[in-house]
């Protein structure tokens, strides 16, 4: 009888331990991927305060910045390189919550960092291209939709700091001039100082406050299934992105108000207000 059930458990053991290995593989991955999620958010964070020091948009980065954040791409290229393997077929699925906070931090720097460049939002397929160069060179990385909206939704909160630090300093709203046939003509228009005329090709001025509205109302029209994961994600991040464009606008207005109270020619007094709301900026 004994030696019945010895063998029966012996028939059994193999099959435990295989499932013990497959666990603890498991769990050494899902590691992997959580340490280098938490190390990819942490310099894209890095990136983006590097970024704020920038007052224009539609303009190339200050060689500082550049250097600056240099370094940071490198990490995030590295801990990608290092966990593509782990989130390749299946597993791209198995694993994405434990990937998607460093996906989206990931996207709402890359998404920053080229408005600033081109005062324009970086397409899906320009973003998942330029993640997919990150990984190892047989293990592309994939950038998931739900991923790159939820970036695009963090992304308008550093606009808001962009902005009102942009206009705290400056006493002006960031902004180019663009061909006329590139400005949407609905977009309400803000009585600010306007820039020198330039002759030649006909142009209009956007602003970021023209851009936060667009983009506001592009997200408050997405249609998704309430039963989806990614409906729950939007609930929580659109308030906060309402309340990023109200805040700039509400700055704005703030500003508009100040600038026709004052008498034309009006400055600060230097002695009283000194340099303490002086920031550093390129």
């Amino acid at each position: 009888m004994d030696q019945q059930v010895e063998q029966s458990s012996s028939l059994f053991q193999p099959m435990f331990e295989t499932f013990r290995a497959e666990l603890d593989e498991h769990h050494d991955r899902r590691e992997r991927i959580v340490k280098a999620s938490r190390d990819i958010t942490a310099a894209s964070k890095k990136i983006i305060f590097a970024l704020q020091r920038a007052r224009q948009v539609n303009q190339p980065l200050h060689r500082s910045v550049i250097k600056s954040n240099a370094q940071y791409w490198e990490i995030i290229k590295a801990q990608y390189t290092n966990v593509s393997p782990d989130i390749q077929g299946q597993n791209a699925y198995r694993y994405a919550r434990n990937i998607t906070g460093g996906n989206q931090e990931f996207m709402e720097s890359l998404s920053f960092q080229h408005y600033l460049e081109t005062q324009s939002l970086i397409s899906y397929e320009d973003a998942r291209a330029r993640l997919a160069e990150l990984g190892a060179p047989d293990a592309p990385v994939s950038l998931s939709l739900e991923d790159y909206i939820l970036g695009i939704f963090d992304m308008t909160g550093e606009l808001m700091r962009f902005a009102i630090t942009a206009m705290a300093t400056s006493q002006s709203l960031p902004g180019s001039d663009l061909p006329s046939a590139d400005v949407d003509t609905n977009a309400m228009e803000i009585e600010l100082p306007d820039p020198a005329p330039k002759q030649g090709k006909k142009t209009r001025r956007r602003d970021v406050m023209q851009d936060l509205r667009q983009l506001r109302s592009v997200l408050e029209g997405l249609d998704i299934d309430r039963s989806s994961p990614l409906f729950h994600d939007v609930q929580k991040k659109m308030d906060v992105m309402q309340q990023s464009v109200e805040k700039v606008e509400k700055a704005l207005y703030g500003l508009i108000v100040r600038g026709r109270e004052r008498p034309k020619g009006w400055m600060p007094d230097i002695k009283e207000e000194g340099r303490k709301g002086e920031v550093e900026s390129y």
